[in-house]
């Protein structure tokens, strides 16, 4: 089977990440996969001993030079918009490619009317679509079979230091400034704990300005971008997860394996993940009150934090697997070309 996965960006978050899990499975299963996009700098080393081929992407048109030079492809696997886009147009001519599209966000394609009257014959040709969670699949278009996201089991860790974590980007769609004020209404920085931030953005300055106008700024610390995040989450005794609209949480997935709890917003892909193995966990979005006594009650309580800890990596090694999500998409791929 031959496989190209295609998306126009030059970064590494989430989407990109799924991009390498997947292509690195399929390619273990004996598939024959290329990637077309991603940064290269990051998509070549996480690439590399895999088997899979990549072929630049920065943007649409660099995309479609290098999908159209991969020759005969049975799925053409797309992500985000643009590369949808870019599959729709490179399909052209190719009767027996089968075109699958991975919805990672929970909305429809396009920001405008304009721009989803322009995508709506991309998502009517499709063959199939991949939601990462219910959430997201109930929240475009049309129907999608929900395959959910993996990662690696892990070891569990006897080495916790007391912080909580927060780790995304810092841009509003966030709500980091909502970690920020649910640690001053908590009880962390009068019993010696630390509330660290990894992650770099928009809202950087104002972060910090926050962090002093509300008498936290001595026991908050801001980390920026950061590579060692397994090594923080095997560290940290609470991770917080405050995005209401998650599409599922690949943070959240990764803190669950490395049985950290997770005090997160109740909204989004959180209520398949942490809602599923500890639903006491969740608080309303945008009640930093109520965030605030949950991360009390980690912080006052070890046992608490083992409990939960071990809750949501029974829930992560059960359900949120590499090879249930690997075995998912194959799984569509098989049906299409059956």
């Amino acid at each position: 089977m031959r496989v190209v996965h295609v998306v126009c960006s030059t970064g590494f978050a989430g989407v990109e990440r799924y991009i390498v899990t997947v292509a690195a499975g399929l390619a273990n299963r004996g598939a024959e996969v290329t990637v077309v996009g991603g940064g290269r700098s990051h998509m070549v080393p996480a690439l590399e001993g895999t088997g899979v081929e990549w072929l630049p992407g920065d943007d649409m048109r660099q995309a479609l030079r290098s999908l159209r030079a991969t020759g005969h492809v049975d799925v053409l696997h797309t992500h985000m918009s643009q590369a949808d886009l870019v599959g729709w147009i490179g399909r052209r001519g190719r009767k027996s490619t089968r075109h699958v599209s991975t919805r990672h966000f929970a909305g429809p394609r396009g920001t405008g009317a304009f721009a989803r009257a322009a995508f709506a014959p991309i998502g009517r040709s499709l063959d199939a679509e991949i939601a990462i969670s219910r959430f997201v699949a109930e929240h475009v278009e049309r129907p999608a079979q929900v395959v959910y996201s993996g990662v690696e089991d892990q070891p569990n860790s006897t080495e916790r230091a007391p912080f909580v974590l927060a780790a995304q980007r810092l841009e509003p769609e966030k709500h980091t400034a909502e970690v920020i004020e649910a640690w001053a209404l908590s009880d962390g920085p009068a019993a010696g704990w630390m509330l660290r931030i990894a992650g770099d953005g928009s809202e950087w300055d104002r972060l910090h300005t926050l962090a002093h106008e509300r008498g936290v700024g001595d026991s908050v610390e801001f980390l920026g971008h950061r590579t060692d995040i397994p090594d923080l989450l095997s560290r940290a005794a609470v991770v917080i997860a405050p995005t209401p609209r998650e599409g599922l949480g690949i943070l959240v997935l990764e803190s669950m394996a490395h049985a950290t709890p997770v005090v997160a917003a109740a909204g989004g892909g959180h209520l398949e993940s942490v809602g599923v193995a500890q639903p006491d966990l969740l608080y309303p979005p945008g009640d930093a009150m109520a965030a605030a006594q949950l991360l009390d009650r980690l912080v006052a309580d070890p046992e608490l934090r083992l409990t939960s800890g071990a809750a949501l990596q029974r829930l992560q090694r059960e359900r949120f697997t590499i090879d249930a999500q690997i075995a998912g998409v194959e799984a569509v791929y098989d049906r299409l070309l059956a």
